[in-house]
């Protein structure tokens, strides 16, 4: 691969031409999470084809903290061009860093790792696993869990994420010739669409619904949970840190609970120690105050309403889903979570509308959404066929 180094403007906009020649162009990121509310883009690597080459991409190492505007504006020009297909690795974090600071949307995101569960591959397998088996390629990845925010960045990181995209074309190459071939390409790039919209930016009103043991609250209380939990999100935001470091789980959770009214009573709840108290005490019991001040959370509106009974019905579910992922030569994971298995059913249940999940909608539909439906309706039957694979039956 040659002497790797960080490229100049010069370098950026001969990638950029070169992208915009063949019409595609790979891309992968390294970020740093640690100690922030948002992860920092640290490097972004670029392969684009190299006519004169062996199959291995020509690769373009970009330092975003060093980034002239002019080059940064380019780039996300071409991750935005609709006529250019944008080839990534597990690329939904990519895609939702890159948007941020970027300010673009993506468009015509090709996934590797998607498109393998298309392939008959498992649906999370990692770079160097899906190239091994697809390509017989081996690569290094020795300097995976480095500071990524340091500089200069060493020989070892380079090379390392270099390869990162070295061989993403040609991977990209081989997945789509079989997709196209087994007809399944359109159902990959359907999936693929997914990740334009990614996005890395939390709503600080929904934050509530993720805190641990919230369905014990009463309405009155997950009120004060939400209100709560909107003010850490947007302190965490402002002061650029980690939720956690605001406000733990737990010691949330417990103010919501007991809600107190005074700066003393925030000496009773365990995990806020004096100094937290001092500096942000006040705006503890201000969000308080808003959350008693707001309508009362019903029980129905806090996230996971599947009922104990549903549990038969929903194995029954992934049951049909297994039998048909196998039948299909798909990775199961494509077809549905068991969180989206528990909406499905609680919905038939209790008579709703079906829920808007993946299942139920484009090419899963097409492929086991309607006998799921008719399932659980009790129209179908599953049953031991003679080959003991299950079948649905009238």
């Amino acid at each position: 691969m040659g002497q790797l180094s960080l490229a100049g403007s010069d370098e950026i906009a001969s990638a950029v031409a070169s992208a915009r020649a063949s019409g595609r162009f790979a891309i992968d990121t390294e970020f740093m999470s640690e100690g922030r509310y948002r992860a920092l883009l640290c490097l972004v690597q670029v392969g684009v084809d190299d006519p004169g080459g062996d199959g291995t991409a020509r690769t373009t190492l970009i330092d975003p903290l060093a980034q002239h505007d002019g080059d940064a504006a380019a780039l996300g020009q071409l991750l935005a061009d609709p006529e250019i297909e944008v080839v990534v690795h597990a690329g939904r974090q990519d895609m939702a860093i890159l948007r941020r600071v970027w300010q673009v949307d993506p468009t015509n995101v090709f996934d590797t790792q998607i498109a393998a569960g298309f392939a008959g591959a498992g649906a999370q397998m990692g770079y160097g696993n899906l190239l091994g088996s697809i390509l017989g390629l081996r690569v290094g990845k020795s300097a995976s869990f480095t500071r990524w925010d340091a500089r200069p960045l060493t020989d070892e990181q380079l090379s390392y994420a270099a390869e990162d995209v070295a061989h993403l074309l040609q991977l990209s190459d081989e997945l789509q010739r079989r997709l196209s071939e087994s007809g399944r390409l359109e159902w990959a790039r359907e999936e693929c669409r997914r990740l334009e919209s990614a996005t890395d930016e939390r709503d600080p009103e929904t934050a509530w619904e993720r805190l641990p043991r919230i369905g014990q609250l009463d309405p009155r209380s997950r009120a004060v949970a939400q209100a709560l939990a909107a003010w850490r999100e947007r302190t965490a935001s402002t002061e650029d840190r980690p939720v956690g470091s605001v406000l733990q789980d737990p010691t949330l959770v417990e103010l919501a609970k007991r809600h107190p009214s005074e700066l003393r009573g925030l000496e009773h709840i365990r995990g806020l120690h004096p100094s937290q108290i001092k500096k942000r005490g006040a705006a503890i019991i201000e969000a308080i105050e808003h959350g008693l001040e707001a309508e009362p959370i019903p029980r129905e509106h806090v996230r996971g309403r599947s009922d104990p009974g549903d549990a038969p019905l929903i194995s029954l579910s992934e049951a049909l889903l297994r039998a048909r992922a196998m039948t299909a030569g798909l990775a199961y994971e494509l077809l549905a979570s068991r969180a989206e298995l528990e909406q499905i059913v609680s919905a038939a249940r209790r008579g709703e509308p079906e829920p808007s999940v993946r299942t139920l909608s484009g090419w899963r539909r097409e492929l086991v959404g309607d006998d799921l439906r008719d399932l659980l309706m009790g129209d179908r039957k599953l049953a031991v066929g003679p080959d003991l694979r299950l079948v649905l039956s009238e």
